[in-house]
């Protein structure tokens, strides 16, 4: 007597394709190419490390509201880090970014990769933005007032009204956040998926090249 053979079932396909695209080596490998120790490489780690420290401490001032760095010094140390975390980040970003154009980041099929790391760049500028208009003093209304009217001319002030201090903080904290962390654990997932892209160099000896 044959057993019935058991249909396939939508999570077991997921879980297959899952493990097909990232198999455990690649998800947390123990070991990368000799040629991952140059700095060119460090950066992006530098810009997830940053990132998760403005994400901690956004948090820790979410708990406490927008203006609790205006009455106490923690609070006034928990925004400092804040901002410079923010700064750091930008940094490192923008060093990761243009390192990777000039390597040709996208080589190997690596296109997802680079472009989920280019669209987080640019939605993170958007939460930079609404976070300069959450901080409740003359900057931020300067900010708000300046970009009024630029926003206005292109059609888009009745969605992204930066005089709405209610809609710019809700941004920042909650949809542009959400958009950021999205982009940046699928472009992570990526890079596990495809490595890390190797110097053209490496190309060349390899035949790739």
């Amino acid at each position: 007597m044959t057993t019935k053979e058991a249909k396939p079932t939508w999570t077991g396909s997921v879980r297959d394709a899952l493990v097909r695209a990232l198999p455990p080596e690649h998800l947390l490998p123990d070991d990368q190419p000799s040629y991952v120790s140059s700095w060119i490489y460090v950066f992006g780690v530098l810009t997830v490390s940053a990132l998760a420290i403005v994400i901690l401490s956004g948090t820790l001032l979410a708990l406490e509201g927008p203006a609790w760095w205006h009455t106490s010094k923690v609070g006034l140390f928990i925004n400092s880090t804040h901002l410079w975390s923010v700064e750091l980040f930008f940094l490192f970003m923008v060093v990761h970014l243009w390192g990777k154009f000039a390597m040709a980041a996208w080589r190997g099929g690596r296109a997802k990769t680079w472009v989920t790391g280019a669209v987080s760049f640019a939605v993170s500028v958007g939460a930079a933005f609404t976070g300069y208009l959450s901080q409740q003093n003359f900057d931020s209304q300067w900010i708000a007032v300046q970009a009024k009217d630029g926003l206005n001319s292109v059609g888009i002030g009745a969605y992204f009204n930066v005089m709405n201090f209610g809609q710019m903080f809700m941004w920042h904290i909650v949809l542009l956040p959400a958009v950021v962390g999205i982009l940046v654990g699928l472009h992570i997932l990526l890079v596990r998926h495809k490595g890390v892209v190797p110097p053209f160099e490496e190309d060349v000896r390899s035949g790739r090249g």
